[in-house]
């Protein structure tokens, strides 16, 4: 029986892999946090894994434990930390952890500034669809899997979303710069996460360093539009092979995207020029482990998107309200153009919080410039308190509308932007709503069904 306890159980990855090994046969799991949040709470709880009361306890911590998994906002100086590593037992970050059980495996990892999730819950519906098994990791809740986690004994493939953000507090590399991939793929490089990476260079050098972690006669798939990712692919080790894609010839008619392969037409559900790239990228991934290109598509057709990535919520006959996880500035802009084209005879109302760091950081606001000019309104949300809390500079109204241009309508009161969005007619528009929050306090779901429907 193998014993692993998670210090800061209830964090999103960390709780699906708590879950994940779990469910494996001679596992035995324990956990703690000082807080815990919905959905963690109710899904630990029902798997029997929920800490009986909250806070540190290194008593918990004993020689029996086979490893300790360190989540992502456990502190240095953590009462549990410091008593394993005074018991000398084995400590993993989450991404760690994730590389110890696929050491074996074909390493699949998917990374970018966006549309990584996308990509890497396309290619595990595909295998899902084909009856391919395969571990993985992804950022959202995926049609058809139960967890955002999955390992196994048996599994041939190992697929993860490889994210560019730091390890742990102990460990400062890049989360994907541990999993070291066979086969790689890279969606675009966007400047995020300053408060790590204050410039763009040390960002991009990030991805450079992951393409030099790619096993050895490995394979690297990328965006070729993307400047910075080509610069990358003409300086990689001589014996990586390069997969390139690209946009692929689409039509949009009466808001369904069709692509043609091979004389055969898909109608797909998804849709958006980053998404159809993404879609492309996940294709040379699938064909690099033996996929067969019509059964790709047939399988991809019926992908309707992961979980609060450009997500349907309510649709008329003549209206329709999505939500989107969008915003970074490259992400903001690309998903407005992909509603924009969707529904060119419609009136786009998108609108935005800023909520992570970089978004609310005020050196950084120009990156939004013109990000939302293709919408017919545009609004822009920020909470004050929020600043306050991420210990920020304060920024003014003015500066948000300087940063992203003249056409914006700024809210730092979630309760006037919902009276405002409210005062409008839904007939022939979209709503957009973005954000990584929840524009302190709205049931996005709930909003924008009272407004469409």
């Amino acid at each position: 029986m193998k014993k692993v306890h998670f210090i800061a159980i209830g964090g999103a990855a960390m709780h699906n892999l708590a879950l994940a090994l779990n469910e494996k046969e001679n596992y035995q799991i324990t956990g703690s946090d000082d807080e815990i949040f919905e959905p963690s709470k109710s899904r630990l709880q029902e798997a029997g894994l929920l800490p009986s009361e909250y806070g540190w306890f290194p008593e918990k911590i004993n020689k029996d434990l086979d490893a300790v998994i360190l989540g992502m906002h456990a502190r240095e100086d953590n009462p549990e930390l410091l008593r394993a590593k005074e018991l000398g037992i084995k400590i993993y970050s989450f991404p760690e952890y994730l590389y110890e059980q696929t050491k074996d495996k074909t390493r699949i990892v998917i990374g970018g500034s966006h549309g990584k999730t996308t990509t890497t819950a396309m290619i595990l519906f595909v295998l899902n669809r084909l009856g391919i098994q395969a571990d993985y990791m992804v950022g959202a809740q995926i049609e058809g899997f139960k967890n955002m986690v999955r390992l196994s004994d048996d599994a041939k493939f190992a697929i993860f979303e490889g994210d560019e953000y730091l390890t742990s507090p102990l460990d400062l590399r890049s989360k994907f710069h541990l999993y070291h991939p066979h086969i790689a793929q890279l969606t675009g490089i966007a400047w995020d996460h300053i408060n790590v990476f204050p410039t763009f260079e040390i960002y991009v050098d990030q991805f450079k360093k992951f393409t030099d972690l790619i096993e050895p006669n490995g394979t690297l798939t990328y965006f070729v539009q993307d400047q910075e990712l080509c610069k990358i692919a003409q300086n990689l080790r001589s014996d990586i092979k390069t997969l390139p894609y690209d946009t692929p010839s689409y039509e949009i008619q009466n808001g369904h995207t069709t692509i043609s392969v091979k004389n055969e037409k898909f109608e797909l559900q998804i849709f958006g020029e980053h998404n159809l790239q993404n879609m492309m990228g996940a294709l040379n991934v699938c064909r690099s482990i033996g996929i067969e290109t019509k059964d790709f598509f047939n399988a991809i057709k019926h992908f309707s998107g992961a979980a609060n990535r450009l997500q349907k919520i309510a649709e008329t006959n003549n209206s329709v309200g999505f939500k989107d996880f969008a915003h970074s500035p490259s992400k903001l802009k690309a998903t407005i153009k992909a509603v924009k084209m969707q529904y060119p005879e419609k009136e786009l109302i998108a609108c935005m919080e800023l909520h992570t760091f970089s978004s609310l950081t005020k050196d950084f606001l120009p990156q939004y410039h013109d990000s939302m000019k293709l919408a017919d309104r545009a609004f822009v949300f920020y909470n004050p308190e929020v600043i306050e809390h991420k210990r920020l500079q304060t920024i003014s109204k003015e500066d948000v509308k300087n940063g992203f241009g003249d056409n914006v309508e700024i809210f730092t009161n979630s309760k006037d932007l919902q009276t405002e969005l409210q005062k409008i007619n839904y007939q022939n528009k979209v709503l957009l709503m973005m954000s990584s929050g929840n524009f302190s306090g709205i049931n996005i779901e709930q909003f924008i069904k009272e407004q469409i429907l």
